[in-house]
C-alpha cells in the first residue's frame, strides 16, 4: 500500500475563532477513524489577526502537534514555504481580501462560506486562481458529508422520482438584542452580518445540492425566478429573518409522460428559510424535525439535525392511490455517524484535488459558488440590504 498523500495547512482566522478551532481539531484526528487511508493532514502554521500570542494560545488549545508556527499577521503566514494550502475562517467581509492575499502569494485556498460578499468578488477570485493555476474552493463542509453524498446519489438514481420541491430551514432562535447587541459579527453590517450569509447559506446549500448539483453538469441551470422577503434588525439593518423561493427550471427526475412536451426535466421550487429569532429545533431535541424536506413523485426524504451537521435521513415512500392510509408506512431510516465535527471530509476533498493536480473540486465547483452568490445578491437587492462599499469592492489590496 502506498503512503497517504500529506497536505500541509495554514490557518487564517480573526482571533482564531470557533469554526477555525473545530476545523483544526478535525484536521489532526486520525483519518482511520473515518475509514480514510489515502490522504492525511498536518497543521503547519496559524495566524491570528490580534497577536502572535493569540496564535500560540490557539495552537495549544487545539493540541496541534509540534512543528506548527505561530504568526501575528496574515502577511507573515502566506510567506511560509512549508504551507501548501490555507484555510480562511475570517468574517465574510474579509474573505475577498484574505483570499486574494493567499492566491497572490501562490497558495492554494479553502475559504469559508459565504464565499465572498457578492458574486463579482467570487468571480474575481476564480479568475485569479485559474490564472495562477491554484486550487480554490468554498468551504461548504456539509456538501462532503457521507449523508449528503448518499442523498444526492439516491436522487440521481431516480429513486425519488421527479423532485418538485425542497424546503430547507436553518434558524437559531436567539434573543438578538441580548446575545448580539449592535457590534457582534452576526448583525454587524461592516462584517457583512445578517442571517442570510451566515445561516441561510446552509439552507441554500440543500436547495442547490438537490435541485442543481444532482443533475448532470450540462443540465444545470440557475434559478429562473427569485422571490424573497427580508426583515432587518432594527439596531443595525442586518437581516434577521430571510425567506426565499427559487424556481429551478430544470430539476432531477423524469417528468411524467406527456407533460412538458415530453421533456426529461421539469421545474421545481426550492424554499430556503433562515431566522435569528425562531429556531428550526426549538427544544434542542429534534422534536420539530425535519430541517430539510426533499419531495418527489415517489416519496419524500426528510433530514434530521441542523442543516449544517445532519446526523440521519429517512425516506417515506409514496403509496398508490387507493393504498394511502392502509397498512404500515413504507419508511427507511439511515443514521450517519460522525467521528468528529465533520469538517475533515471537505479537507480530504482538498487533499485529493491537490494530489490529482486539480484546481477545482467537482463536489463544490466554481460555477455553483457563483450562482449561489448571485442568488444572495438578488435577495439582498430585493430586501434593500446594502453593505458598506469597502467590503463589496473589487479593489485589492484594500485595508478594511
Amino acid at each position: 500500500m502506498s503512503s497517504p498523500y500529506t497536505v500541509r495547512w495554514g490557518i487564517i482566522a480573526t482571533a482564531t475563532g470557533l469554526i477555525a478551532d473545530l476545523f483544526v481539531k478535525d484536521l489532526i484526528l486520525d483519518p482511520s477513524t473515518r475509514d480514510v487511508s489515502d490522504v492525511k493532514h498536518e497543521v503547519r502554521a496559524v495566524a491570528s489577526s490580534s497577536s502572535v500570542d493569540r496564535a500560540k494560545e490557539f495552537i495549544q488549545d487545539c493540541k496541534v502537534p509540534e512543528g506548527c508556527a505561530a504568526y501575528g499577521s496574515y502577511e507573515e503566514l502566506v510567506k511560509d514555504k512549508s504551507v501548501d494550502i490555507i484555510y480562511i475562517a475570517t468574517p465574510h467581509s474579509h474573505h475577498y481580501q484574505n483570499t486574494m492575499l493567499c492566491l497572490d502569494a501562490g497558495k492554494h485556498v479553502l475559504c469559508e462560506k459565504a464565499f465572498t460578499t457578492n458574486a463579482a468578488q467570487a468571480k474575481r477570485l476564480i479568475e485569479t486562481a485559474k490564472a495562477k493555476n491554484l486550487f480554490l474552493m468554498e468551504a461548504v463542509w456539509t456538501r462532503f458529508f457521507p449523508l449528503s453524498l448518499h442523498v444526492r446519489k439516491f436522487i440521481e438514481d431516480g429513486n425519488l422520482g421527479a423532485v418538485h420541491r425542497v424546503i430547507a430551514d436553518n434558524s437559531f432562535g436567539d434573543n438578538v438584542e441580548e446575545k448580539y447587541g449592535t457590534s457582534h459579527r452576526m448583525i454587524n453590517m461592516d462584517l457583512a452580518g445578517g442571517c442570510l450569509l451566515d445561516l441561510g447559506i446552509y439552507s441554500l446549500t440543500w436547495l442547490f445540492q438537490t435541485l442543481y448539483h444532482a443533475l448532470p453538469p450540462q443540465s444545470r441551470q440557475p434559478p429562473s425566478k427569485i422571490a424573497s422577503a427580508i426583515t432587518p434588525y432594527h439596531a443595525t439593518g442586518a437581516d434577521e429573518m430571510t425567506s426565499i423561493i427559487l424556481t429551478f427550471p430544470s430539476a432531477p427526475g423524469s417528468a411524467p409522460a406527456g407533460t412538458h412536451d415530453g421533456s426529461a426535466t421539469h421545474p421545481a421550487h426550492g424554499i430556503a428559510l433562515t431566522n435569528l429569532r425562531v429556531a428550526t429545533d426549538p427544544d434542542g431535541h429534534n422534536t420539530a424535525r425535519p430541517s430539510i424536506r426533499i419531495q418527489g413523485t415517489n416519496g419524500e426524504i426528510q433530514i434530521d439535525g441542523p442543516a449544517f451537521r445532519p446526523r440521519s435521513w429517512r425516506v417515506i415512500y409514496a403509496k398508490a392511490e387507493g393504498e394511502k392510509g392502509k397498512g404500515e408506512p413504507m419508511v427507511e431510516i439511515h443514521d450517519c455517524e460522525i467521528p468528529g465535527q465533520g469538517m475533515f471530509w471537505e479537507a480530504d476533498e482538498c487533499a485529493r484535488c491537490l494530489r490529482d493536480g486539480k484546481i477545482e473540486s467537482e463536489g463544490m465547483g466554481w460555477e455553483e459558488s457563483v450562482v449561489i452568490m448571485e442568488v444572495m445578491d438578488e435577495v439582498r437587492r430585493q430586501g434593500g440590504i446594502k453593505y458598506p462599499e469597502t467590503i463589496e469592492s473589487l479593489d485589492y489590496p484594500l485595508k478594511l
